[in-house]
């Protein structure tokens, strides 16, 4: 992989969540907003940091990173984010339990929308220049509390309520151990593995082919058609269609 497609992490630094090299923690109270404060500090705190919130409902988190690559293919960073997070989740699933992704963002477990992951670069950022930073943020609902009695909300889920015996801490730790496995076999193999990864937890439909370009669109290919269809991922992440913009979390 070329040296400007590298994301570079600095050095880490003691904290309350047990993360492998890199990264270092900033810890929040619960009214906290992990990707809004990651963005406003990460000029000044650079990458490798990991802020997460202290909440008893959801693991919510985000990471800085400086990617050396220019910002049109450095957007790709958010499969290689949704790729960790799923992988961590299944390593606590229980058996059998179906994992999958909602391009581009929207994390389901079970058929239940549980959570999701979104990306932000540096205001002004140049689409042919490596931005400044980046923010990976991500926020799975791990209990379902507030949320409406179940039945009445069919597509809405929680870990707890899915058989994970697993917190919002360790989920972040796990998250962690994921992604840095990801950023290597990015750097070594290539962005085709993460591509591979991510595509994976898409649900399957017939007679469709779908791939990842270099900017980061999704690219649908259906039998009997030439031309692909082209979702933009610039565009998507403008909003997440798995956000409650009233919450900050999972709708």
């Amino acid at each position: 992989m070329p040296l400007d497609s590298r994301i570079r992490l600095r050095t880490p630094f003691a904290s309350d969540l047990d993360l492998p090299p890199p990264f270092r923690a900033i810890a929040l109270r619960e009214v906290g907003d992990a990707f809004l404060h990651a963005a406003g500090i990460a000029a000044q705190e650079g990458a490798g940091t990991l802020v997460h919130v202290g909440r008893f409902d959801r693991a919510e988190f985000a990471v800085v990173l400086e990617p050396e690559e220019p910002l049109r293919t450095a957007r790709r960073t958010l499969y290689a984010g949704l790729a960790a997070l799923a992988d961590a989740l299944a390593a606590h699933a229980p058996p059998e339990k179906p994992i999958n992704i909602d391009w581009p963002g929207a994390i389901w477990v079970d058929g239940g929308l549980v959570g999701g992951g979104r990306l932000a670069a540096a205001p002004g950022a140049k689409e042919d220049e490596p931005p400044p930073w980046l923010v990976f943020g991500a926020s799975i609902r791990t209990a379902a509390i507030g949320v409406a009695e179940p039945g009445l909300l069919p597509l809405t889920a929680a870990l707890e309520d899915e058989g994970f015996a697993l917190g919002g801490e360790r989920l972040v730790e796990s998250f962690a151990r994921h992604f840095m496995a990801a950023i290597d076999v990015w750097q070594q193999d290539g962005f085709g593995e993460i591509a591979k990864s991510y595509l994976a937890r898409l649900a399957p439909e017939r007679g469709l082919f779908r791939e990842i370009d270099e900017n980061g669109d999704l690219l649908l290919r259906r039998s009997g058609k030439a031309a692909p269809e082209r979702r933009r991922l610039k565009t998507a992440l403008a909003r997440p269609s798995w956000l409650d913009p009233a919450t900050g979390g999972p709708r």
